[in-house]
């Protein structure tokens, strides 16, 4: 750890969605003398700690324009901090960058403590264009134009209007007529907008590529896994987890979707028969809103470990409908207005995380609060780390924080469900998402290294892109029958945020999910307390260590080629033979 823990050098308040608040203090640390290897050590924590206030003020915008996208006010919020303070900031960063760099090579702390942040920062100065600062405000605004639209959207049902996450549980119900007339209407309303999508997508991959091309490389992949930081993995890697994933998932998968087709008594599985329980039986019903989810959650950790049990108590009980205000932790329930998906953000100056979620009563809304409570964990086992910049780890061990949770507190699931059966049920769910989830990983994946190796495609080619992938990945033999449906397959890639918000960020899921899987093996093999030691042991390491290391803390390979896939899968499979179904 560094000999210098504490600074005083930003003021304990500061609004930082002001540019004039945080210029001074970046021009400060622009032209401090550093003449020693403790001064430099001083300068760093001091730039740490401004990055984590800059942070938290964009962190608290975003969380609560997300939270309600309706509310003009906090559009504005989240649109002033990206286009008035971030075009700013970073042209300066740069400056720190260069500095910090040189710095770091004068003193010699380039190594050891200090050899994940100089490489980073290396990568950072090497690829910093300040042409590309006002282009990445617009992919910014693009996005949140991406959220709006979709947390707009709703159809209308029995007499009410529902979310799209509300709709979920319908797509579970036992009666087909109802699941079919839910997918169909969900559908059709997300066609509504397919074509404004495509248009957004296509301004973002123009803009991306041009980024790429100003900083020097032929395409988007390339800058995107220096961007990234993947210095522990390639492309060609990438490809081989897909060819894994074809290998050994693609049989799993189709032997589910057998198995499902006869328990339903169907000649042909319909999309809309795809998320019904197998034996027909009515929807799992775990919990009925935020605060009740909480409570139970709270339960399952009581049970796992007390550590976890106490950091989960300290977020707040899940009644919170107001995003960030009064210090709340915890957003949970689906409302008109809210975007979709779910998150978990790091406040890095209160050290506070928050978790963003669309409760809407289903078993999948179990996996969500495990899940991002995993990344709450995270954080809190990285607090006290001096450096902002080592208090998360790459995202590829990231997930594995979250992860590792859904997994881990599968004995405990009793919380959610007093019926053994439907506990089992939960269970059997769960390890079958946890392999049958990574087709879908190579399927985006692979569709984004094609959309950026390939920057002047047709929207025709991009259907076809997609609907060959969809052959390659998706449900085998042509288990599922789309007919009729081709408009709704074509765009089938729009649910999928991550390709607008966040490009590249989806491969790091399915080399997580093979270190989760591994570390819920040390928990049969070894025990709980062992696997619960490797999680903390390897989480507490936040991000000062390469990935390799990170996995090694935990005692686990970081491989996610075709022997890691083939094991794993075989493991699940075994447990999954010793379930009831």
């Amino acid at each position: 750890m560094t000999s210098m823990q504490t600074t005083d050098f930003v003021p304990p308040v500061l609004d930082a969605t002001k540019w004039e608040n945080i210029e001074p203090l970046m021009n400060a640390l622009l032209e401090r003398e550093v003449g020693s290897r403790e001064e430099l050590e001083k300068w760093l924590l001091d730039r740490s700690e401004l990055e984590a206030a800059i942070g938290e003020s964009g962190a608290n915008t975003y969380i609560d324009m997300t939270c309600d996208t309706g509310s003009d006010e906090k559009q504005a919020a989240y649109t002033s901090f990206i286009t008035t303070v971030v075009p700013k900031v970073k042209p300066v960063g740069f400056e720190l960058d260069k500095k910090m760099k040189a710095l770091c090579e004068q003193y010699g702390l380039t190594s050891d403590r200090y050899e994940v942040l100089f490489r980073d920062t290396a990568a950072d100065v090497d690829l910093f264009r300040p042409e590309n600062v006002s282009i990445e405000t617009e992919l910014s605004q693009l996005d949140q134009e991406y959220d709006k639209i979709c947390g707009a959207m709703t159809v209308e049902w029995k007499g009410e209007e529902k979310t799209m996450p509300m709709m979920g549980k319908f797509f579970e119900s036992s009666d087909r007529s109802v699941r079919e007339e839910a997918w169909r209407k969900v559908a059709a309303r997300r066609l509504q907008d397919a074509g404004r999508f495509n248009e957004i997508y296509d301004e973002m991959v123009q803009k991306r590529h041009t980024v790429a091309q100003n900083a020097g490389f032929d395409n988007y992949v390339g800058y995107a896994f220096k961007s990234k930081h993947r210095f522990d993995y390639t492309p060609a890697m990438c490809g081989a987890f897909h060819d894994a994933v074809q290998k050994h998932v693609m049989p799993f998968t189709a032997k589910l979707d057998a198995s499902r087709k006869e328990q339903l008594g169907l000649e042909q599985l319909r999309p809309w028969d795809l998320a019904v329980d197998p034996k027909n039986r009515a929807a799992l019903e775990p919990f009925n809103g935020g605060k009740d989810l909480v409570s139970k959650t709270q339960n399952v950790f009581d049970k796992l470990s007390p550590e976890l049990s106490a950091f989960f108590a300290s977020m707040g009980d899940g009644s919170n409908t107001h995003g960030t205000a009064d210090g709340a932790m915890l957003d949970l329930d689906s409302r008109k207005g809210k975007a979709p998906g779910g998150y978990l953000y790091f406040r890095d100056r209160s050290k506070l995380p928050f978790i963003f979620m669309n409760a809407a009563g289903q078993h999948r809304d179990v996996e969500t609060m495990v899940h991002e409570a995993g990344h709450a964990f995270h954080s809190m086992y990285c607090r006290d780390e001096p450096y902002v910049w080592y208090r998360s780890s790459p995202l590829e061990y990231a997930e594995v924080a979250s992860m590792s949770m859904e997994l881990l507190t599968m004995p405990y699931w009793d919380a959610y469900y007093p019926s053994e059966e439907d506990a089992n049920r939960a269970r059997r769910k769960q390890l079958e998402g946890s392999i049958g989830l990574l087709p879908w990983i190579a399927t985006i994946d692979a569709f984004q290294h094609w959309v950026y190796a390939n920057p002047t495609h047709t929207h025709e080619e991009r259907t076809q892109a997609w609907l060959g992938l969809e052959e390659r990945f998706g449900h085998q033999g042509h288990m599922v029958d789309w007919s009729g449906l081709d408009e709704e397959r074509k765009f089938v890639w729009q649910r999928q945020s991550h390709l607008f918000g966040v490009p590249f960020y989806y491969i790091e899921y399915g080399i997580a999910q093979l270190g989760a899987l591994g570390i819920w093996l040390i928990s049969l093999e070894q025990g709980e307390e062992a696997a619960l030691a490797a999680y903390r042991k390897s989480l507490s390491l936040g991000g000062s260590r390469p990935l390799p290391d990170l996995f090694g803390a935990a005692g686990l390979p970081f491989d996610f080629g075709d022997a890691t896939v083939g094991r794993l899968v075989e493991r699940v499979q075994a447990e999954l033979d010793k379930l009831p179904e």
